[in-house]
């Protein structure tokens, strides 16, 4: 059932033109519905846009941890020339000169997801040299290397090296979860400051009409005293009740304006729009819709869709993986080590006619070889070489101790329990939530009733005295009932809107009650 109720009070706009203090602004007045309001606060809000870039700053994380899966590559190139003096009869007739040039064609590593490393390196050199003796000289070559390192006990496995991965995604779900909460926070408190600014513009045209009704009467009291059928302390006491009610009209001008800054600091409206902008318009008038709640519905909403139980949770996971973790680190550490290696050598041979060995030795031929020869050999692996080893190490700290271990598990065992304790708090939430939503339901029924029948007891009153049958004094205590009544009519409608949005808020559906997408304000969320 859907039921709409509406104050008899004149237009908000003809109000601001009308009112005065408030009216003189009108020229720099900006009407606004509430979900504009709040499309704009969501917009240009500064706490929003924090907010937002927590995600992305979380999301460079995630990039960040991944990286450890790239593979690193390296190039490298030396030359080195050294010059002795000859001191043998085997090394140059004068001094001794070695030139050599070392490359790292290719260095690349990789990280397993098993937690070990898996690298390989190409590497090559040129040397040269005057030596006598020498058989190769220019001597190639070339190596190519196959190197693995893979733990075995402490960080193995892939929930130990997706570690910080799982942390930073973690983390990411977090500053989404922080975001949505401060948009859902901001929707609530514009809804709140909108009310707010709405009940307080009511509240002056219902003061303004209660202090005309005031005038209304002293003029006529005036009047009834100058022809001699009232006495002269009426006129007072309809004076006093004018000046009480001009007291009540200023200080509802400036709860006007008060309202007005809050809404404007949600929205962002400063310097030079805030000159522009002297006053928001609510286009919005105080209505209210009939909403049946269900509390146990209200709780399972609430326990799916609450940011701050999801942010526990995801707290909890990471608090699993560090008990995980300490676990893992209370271990020896035992690596496996192997290596498969092949290299190459070649060059030009220097044929001498006799034995080297002697001083007298002379080149008397070469046969030519380079870099190539090297290179055929190292690829067709015809010297293959490979070593394997285990390295054991026992660090008596870690095994021992058990401190990391026993502070992880309590760690998690806070995090469930503080969980739990976020649950029952929630629950009171909830059920204080429909309990107002309920209330002020009835206030509104309640207030309506009692307006109504303020509005027939002035007018019958007014009809009495107009008779002769009643006094000043209890026309205006009835005024000052209907505008009491015209005001607590208004409160509860505003109050029930604001228990709504405050359901809203607690049941962490208020995005989604409004058409609000996170990924509008964050690219990229959902």
């Amino acid at each position: 059932m859907t039921k709409k109720i509406f104050l008899p009070l004149i237009m908000i706009g003809a109000l601001v033109l009308a009112g005065p203090g408030f009216g003189q602004q009108a020229s720099g007045t900006r009407e606004m519905s509430l979900e504009e309001c709040i499309v704009k606060a969501l917009k240009d809000n500064l706490g929003v846009a924090i907010q937002v870039l927590g995600p992305e700053i979380s999301s460079a994380g995630v990039d960040r941890a991944q990286e450890k899966y790239i593979p690193t590559l390296s190039l490298s190139a030396s030359s080195r020339k050294s010059e002795n003096a000859s001191y043998s009869y085997y090394d140059a007739a004068e001094q001794l000169v070695d030139k050599t040039r070392n490359y790292t064609f290719l260095n690349a590593s990789q990280t397993l997801p098993t937690g070990g490393t898996l690298s390989l390196d190409f590497t090559g050199y040129r040397t040269t040299t005057n030596r006598r003796g020498t058989t190769i000289n220019p001597r190639f070559g070339t190596t190519m290397r196959f190197n693995l390192n893979q733990p075995l006990l402490r960080d193995f496995g892939f929930k130990m090296s997706r570690r910080e991965i799982v942390v930073a995604a973690n983390n990411l779900g977090i500053s989404e979860e922080n975001l949505k909460q401060t948009l859902k926070d901001t929707v609530y408190n514009v809804e709140s400051a909108y009310w707010s600014l709405v009940y307080s513009i009511e509240n002056l045209e219902v003061r303004r009409q209660s202090l005309e009704l005031a005038k209304d009467l002293l003029e006529k009291n005036r009047r009834s005293v100058e022809v001699g059928t009232l006495a002269p302390i009426e006129v007072l006491s309809a004076q006093a009740e004018v000046a009480t009610r001009e007291a009540d009209l200023i200080q509802a001008e400036t709860q006007i304006e008060s309202n007005q800054d809050q809404l404007k600091l949600l929205l962002n409206i400063t310097g030079e729009e805030d000159k522009a902008v002297a006053s928001i318009v609510p286009k919005d008038k105080p209505s209210y819709v009939v909403r049946e709640v269900s509390l146990e519905e209200a709780i399972a909403t609430a326990l799916a869709n609450r940011s701050d139980l999801e942010i526990a949770r995801l707290g909890i996971q990471g608090d699993k993986l560090n008990l995980s973790y300490a676990k893992n680190q209370s271990l020896p550490d035992l690596n496996l080590s192997a290596s498969y290696y092949s290299p190459g050598i070649d060059g030009t041979q220097l044929i001498y006619d006799i034995n080297p060995i002697f001083p007298e030795a002379q080149v008397v031929d070469t046969i030519p070889g380079d870099i190539g020869g090297a290179l055929k050999q190292t690829f067709k692996l015809q010297y293959p070489n490979w070593n394997l080893g285990l390295t054991l190490s026992l660090p008596l700290a870690n095994i021992l101790s058990r401190a990391n271990v026993t502070q992880a598990r309590l760690n998690l065992r806070q995090a469930m329990l503080q969980l739990e304790n976020q649950k029952e708090q929630l629950y009171l939430e909830i059920k204080n939530a429909v309990r107002a939503v309920q209330a002020n339901y009835k206030r509104i029924l309640a207030y309506t009733t009692a307006r109504e029948l303020a509005e027939q007891k002035l007018t019958a009153e007014e009809e009495k005295r107009r008779v002769g049958m009643s006094t000043n004094y209890m026309v205006l205590s009835y005024q000052r009932d209907l505008a009491n009544a015209r005001i607590s009519e208004l409160n509860a409608i505003v109050s029930y809107n604001v228990s709504l949005a405050a359901l809203e808020k607690a049941m962490g559906t208020s995005l989604k009650a409004k058409n609000i997408n996170v990924s509008d304000y964050a690219p990229g969320l959902d």
